[in-house]
């Protein structure tokens, strides 16, 4: 029988393709974050509900729309850190935060989500969205452990991603699977199980909404707290 991991295609491309990639693009997926994606962010930060005074982390900050949102909701008393594997992207996150006058309640890092620079227990919530899809099938479980070990015992986990739950025949997914297969250089990331790779990375979901985004692209937005002996 095939499992639902063994239906995921993979990920056939390296971290450095993925980092000049979406150097290259930045500017470009600025504009694409900030309309295309404005419904899925409000939805998977309204879920995540964050609260004054948190120590929140967005994992894969992209061009810092989410994470000047979640600068506004930790407030003067919380922090919110940023990561991204990507120089581009963060600069723009950067320009964005300082704009809007949040720079002092936010440190930014480049760096890789499987291995980061953060200590144990340190976060309230973490926050990923267009982000999980990013990683080869055999990497996530890792992700998601090291997200464990970076949250709180009694933290959160947020996570909006491409689905393939109940889509796995649909027109849009068969579309952009085969442009995947023929251009992962560009077309990087790929509709995954996000609620079972969460559930197996030993998280209970507390929250689980789905988002058609342009009316033909199925996301599924999770919220999750790390399951304790």
């Amino acid at each position: 029988m095939v499992n639902n991991q063994e239906k995921m295609l993979r990920v056939p491309v390296s971290l450095e393709d993925i980092r000049k990639s979406y150097g290259a693009v930045s500017r470009f997926y600025s504009l694409v974050e900030g309309i295309i994606e404005k419904g899925l962010r409000r939805k998977g930060l309204q879920l995540l509900s964050i609260t004054p005074g948190e120590v929140v982390l967005e994992v894969g900050v992209g061009t810092g729309y989410s994470l000047k949102e979640i600068a506004n909701s930790v407030g003067e008393n919380g922090k919110a850190y940023g990561i991204d594997v990507t120089p581009q992207m963060l600069e723009l996150t950067k320009k964005r935060v300082k704009k809007a006058g949040l720079m002092d309640r936010v440190e930014l890092c480049e760096g890789d989500a499987r291995r980061m620079p953060y200590q144990n227990g340190k976060f309230d919530a973490v926050y990923m969205a267009s982000t999980l899809e990013l990683f080869d099938t055999p990497d996530i479980p890792g992700v998601l452990n090291e997200v464990k070990r970076v949250l709180k015992p009694s933290g959160r986990l947020g996570v909006a991603s491409l689905t393939r739950e109940d889509r796995e025949g649909s027109l849009f997914i068969r579309f952009y699977e085969w442009l995947h297969r023929k251009v992962p250089k560009y077309a990087n990331c790929r509709p995954i199980y996000v609620e079972k790779l969460v559930k197996d990375a030993g998280y209970q979901i507390i929250k689980n909404e789905g988002v058609i985004v342009l009316k033909i692209a199925p996301w599924r937005i999770v919220v999750a707290k790390p399951v304790t002996d």
